[in-house]
């Protein structure tokens, strides 16, 4: 038997002591609350605009791109500062920092509904993505400070629930909001929950235990860091548009390389670093990063283009469409906490391999959809996937920030929230790289076969544009059985598409469970992780 020890550094401090039962403010449980309902201002925002992408590009006559940017504004932004806010948190106190993103989120997304614009919707999404990764990181932060550890990670599954919870709401209410009231309500209902957040943060939440050992900020490992993420997801974002093999696509992916390779450099050297590289020494905190960011690459990509495929293919409408996807975000729900106890009598690594054993089984499962499949066939993939999905989240999310020593407790947060964020923008970009590839490639010759009139290029650029969503385009005026010829053509032409993704994405599945055969169980100490 090998052990490995990262210690507790010199001159870190042991945290607060924990409140007594007769006091509220800082009492764990109260925390946990607090804080759960300002993660789940984060979890609703994304189920909700995946569920109201297809009103708000009607609306406002937004192209796929735009629609993509809707997504991926705010994850490039969330994705790049969550480190740094974590940081921010260990350095100031989460509680200042986590009540600053409350309001912050609430007020953004209050303008993002007054707005009819999509570009200014866009520049909205990525200033909601910064106040969004000042919820996330501190959150788990104040969890980590707050929780024994030998509650710690029922603190996480408890967490995970409820992230699950506010996916499986977003969807319903987010299809309510959109056929009875409006797209720009699925952004106003994020007011009164923040508020709610807001006043009981500060009745009951006490501020963390602060690095009050750091005299300064890395600087140059902000920049460089920050540089690395926006440079790869931009890269990955644009690679649909200028082709992967394009010079300004390998220029964007080169320059991320680079920017990481300083970065390394720079954390090795610094006296007081922005990601302390001793936290990569755990392979199991390695592992569960990558883990999450499988995770996220499945859940987002696959919610983004079935909700498509659900709407604009089989012609249901939001709520239905909603009501078909609930499995998986209910089951998330269901799973999450019996993963928890899963995790404390078997340790991470069977509950984590199963999950991605399960969700690599429902990725291929809903890549046998045809037009022929009924809605209904969604439903059994679907529930797989949400009991794969939740034992990844709870057992990632304890490896990576319970395995954390305290005062770095914000950065392994960040870095948690960092993996979820930048592989939900991996899976919407990679995925509609891998659609429009094989739209691009497929459409015009089944256009010609059908006999239906020749498309001058623009006009090509346009009906592709349109079948990457799911919609058919048949202009007004059309014969019914041109009509349906064009429908047929359309749609089938998407399903190639959706095909293919889902079966990139169960490949990267199988991945997955390779990388979670290398996590191992772990037994806490104060200020350490020591792993057997």
């Amino acid at each position: 038997m090998s052990q490995s020890v990262t210690s507790k550094p010199e001159g870190a401090k042991a945290a607060p002591p924990r409140p007594g039962p007769g006091r509220l403010r800082g009492h764990p449980w109260l925390s946990l609350v607090v804080v759960a309902i300002g993660v789940m201002l984060v979890a609703l925002d994304g189920t909700i605009v995946g569920i109201a992408s297809p009103a708000i590009q009607k609306d406002l006559d937004a192209s796929l791109a735009d629609i993509q940017w809707v997504t991926n504004a705010y994850l490039l932004s969330i994705a790049v500062t969550l480190i740094v806010i974590g940081k921010l948190g260990d350095r100031f106190g989460h509680t200042k920092i986590f009540m600053a993103g409350a309001l912050g989120f609430i007020a953004t997304s209050a303008g993002i509904g007054l707005s009819g614009d999509i570009k200014v919707i866009i520049g909205l999404r990525v200033l909601q993505g910064v106040f969004g990764a000042m919820l996330q990181p501190t959150a788990l932060g104040i969890i980590r400070a707050t929780f024994p550890e030998e509650k710690l990670n029922t603190a996480i599954g408890i967490w995970g629930a409820v992230v699950a919870a506010s996916t499986a709401a977003g969807p319903i209410v987010g299809g309510l909001l959109v056929e009875h009231v409006s797209w720009q309500a699925c952004f106003y209902v994020n007011v009164p929950v923040g508020i709610v957040a807001i006043v009981m943060g500060a009745l009951f939440l006490k501020e963390t235990h602060l690095d009050r050992e750091a005299k300064s900020f890395d600087v140059p490992g902000i920049v460089l860091l920050s540089a690395t993420l926006a440079l790869l997801v931009y890269g990955v974002i644009k690679a649909s548009d200028y082709g992967w093999g394009d010079a300004k696509t390998l220029a964007l992916f080169g320059g991320a390389a680079v920017a990481c390779v300083l970065f390394v450099l720079r954390e090795s050297r610094a006296k007081e670093p922005l990601l302390p590289l001793r936290l990569f020494r755990s392979v199991p905190l390695v592992a569960g990063t990558l883990c999450v960011l499988i995770l996220a690459f499945a859940l987002f990509g696959v919610m983004f283009y079935l909700t498509f495929y659900l709407q604009n293919v089989h012609g249901l409408s939001a709520v239905d469409a909603a009501t078909r996807m609930l499995p998986l975000t209910g089951l998330m729900v269901v799973a999450s906490p019996i993963s928890s106890k899963l995790i404390d009598r078997f340790g991470p690594l069977p509950p984590i391999a199963a999950g991605m054993a399960l969700t690599t089984v429902a990725m291929f499962g809903l890549s046998t959809l045809d037009l022929d499949s009924g809605t209904n066939a969604t439903v059994v993939w679907l529930a797989i996937l949400g009991l794969g999905l939740a034992p990844i989240m709870v057992g990632a999310t304890d490896v990576i920030v319970g395995n954390a020593p305290v005062e770095l407790a914000g950065v392994a947060g960040g870095l948690q929230s960092t993996a979820m964020q930048v592989g939900g923008a991996l899976g919407t970009s990679i995925l509609g790289a891998v659609m429009s590839a094989k739209i691009d490639n497929v459409f015009a010759s089944r256009w010609t076969d059908a006999h239906l009139p020749a498309l001058s290029d623009t006009q090509l650029d346009q009906a592709k544009e349109a079948v990457s969503v799911g919609v058919a385009p048949v202009p007004s005026g059309t014969p019914k059985s041109a009509a349906e010829l064009i429908t047929q053509v359309s749609h089938s032409t998407f399903m190639d598409g959706l095909h293919n993704a889902l079966i990139v994405t169960g490949s990267v599945g199988v991945v997955g469970i390779l990388i979670a055969l290398l996590i191992r169980r772990g037994r806490k100490v104060e200020g350490a992780a020591v792993h057997i």
